[in-house]
């Protein structure tokens, strides 16, 4: 509470560390994350186009579950950053001149799919909402 008796904005809060539990979610989040870019690195160009489907499906489920779990925007973060470093990762050819994603326009689709997966989930997600009886979002 400021000197005024208004509640400060979320901006204006100290920031705090998540506690162990929160914490120990969104690594769960994030290698879970990690786990379904590689799953729909592998499903979407199996089976065009529900492998494709399938895999961006995937990734919009576990983003918005996390949120859901997590109860912030946060929970859609974590899941999105593991998909992103797992995609990045295996885009990236070896030097033997292997590489998993090729060059067609169901890889791009799956990457920049993504992408625009990741940003929706996580703007639709849940934002914290302010608490106490002087809010007037109950009117």
């Amino acid at each position: 509470m400021s000197t005024t008796g208004r509640q400060q904005s979320a901006l204006a809060q100290p920031v705090t560390l998540p506690s162990a539990g929160r914490a120990a979610a969104y690594l769960g989040l994030f290698l879970l994350g990690v786990l379904v870019g590689l799953a729909g690195a592998l499903v979407q160009a199996a089976w065009f186009p529900g492998g494709l489907l399938l895999a961006l499906a995937g990734a919009a489920g576990l983003h918005l579950g996390g949120s859901y779990v997590i109860g912030s925007r946060a929970g859609a973060v974590a899941p999105a950053a593991g998909w992103m470093v797992a995609v990045v990762l295996l885009t990236a050819s070896r030097p033997e001149g292997d590489f998993l994603f090729g060059a067609g326009v169901v890889s791009y689709l799956f990457l920049l799919g993504g992408m625009a997966v990741a940003v929706m989930c996580a703007t639709l997600a849940q934002g914290r909402q302010p608490g106490g009886d002087r809010v007037r979002l109950g009117k």
